[in-house]
């Protein structure tokens, strides 16, 4: 087992030295290629986490292209050794810089890893839920830090509006309010479609009394008529328009 290892190791150093001392990408590419293996051992760990493993593998081997750049031939490590923190780092990377449905700031990805561990490991040597000021604590930071690293920690998976909030409704209904503006722009449709079924005369007299407002006294000396006809068209029109928009008939243009 030893010897295989050795024989391999050195397999890899001579294609390390022959990409870094003579500039052969083939061997480069050979050396990823005899390393994929691990790769995949190490990607599989962190299987089942909301990624695929084909994702998984594929920021691995962009830590592995790293780690082959990256090596110091005089170093006197095994380059496997040296490989597989990288290949993990990157995997890492990718969880926080892909999987978070919120982006939020590195750092506080970190920090939020950081109370997630200290919550584990109080409650492994305790036996009991570690409040807010255990975690502060153990990691000498303060609460307000704490609560913040949890509040981003919530916001690594976003929830379907269409998830359930209660026995009878979904999240989305519990999201907003009715915009009652809405409701004028329909009214304000349906009365313009029902003036359209309206004579030329009284559509004028609806909009002097209604949009600007005039009294049926000056409305009356506008149109050279008596104030109570003014009521009558007035009354008459608006009956017109209630049929019109019960019977749901397109408006025929009045002349």
């Amino acid at each position: 087992m030893l010897e295989e290892a050795s024989r391999r190791e050195k397999i890899d150093m001579g294609l390390l030295r022959r990409y870094h001392e003579d500039g052969d990408v083939l061997a480069r590419e050979e050396l990823a290629e005899r390393c994929m293996p691990l790769v995949r051992s190490l990607a599989r760990r962190y299987a089942g986490r909301g990624e695929s493993l084909e994702d998984l593998v594929q920021a691995g081997t962009i830590g592995l292209v790293k780690a082959i750049d990256r090596f110091d031939l005089g170093s006197g490590h095994r380059f496997v050794s040296f490989a597989a923190p990288n290949i993990q780092g990157e995997i890492r990377r990718h969880f926080r810089d892909h999987t978070w449905a919120v982006h939020v700031p590195r750092s506080l990805q970190e920090l939020d890893a950081k109370v997630q561990g200290a919550q584990a490991a109080i409650l492994q040597e305790t036996g009991r839920e570690a409040s807010d000021d255990d975690v502060a604590e153990a990691l000498g930071i303060t609460v307000d830090e704490v609560r913040e690293a949890q509040a981003v920690g919530r916001s690594y998976r976003a929830t379907s509006l269409d998830a359930p909030s209660g026995e009878s409704r979904e999240i989305i209904d519990t999201c907003g309010e009715r915009e009652r503006g809405y409701e004028h722009v329909e009214a304000a449709v349906v009365v313009e479609d029902a003036m359209n079924a309206l004579k030329e005369r009284d559509r004028r007299v609806l909009h002097m009394r209604f949009h600007e407002g005039l009294l049926q006294r000056e409305i009356a000396e506008r149109i050279g008529v008596s104030q109570m006809q003014v009521s009558r068209i007035i009354a008459a029109a608006v009956d017109r328009m209630g049929e019109h928009v019960r019977a749901g008939e397109p408006a025929p243009v009045a002349a």
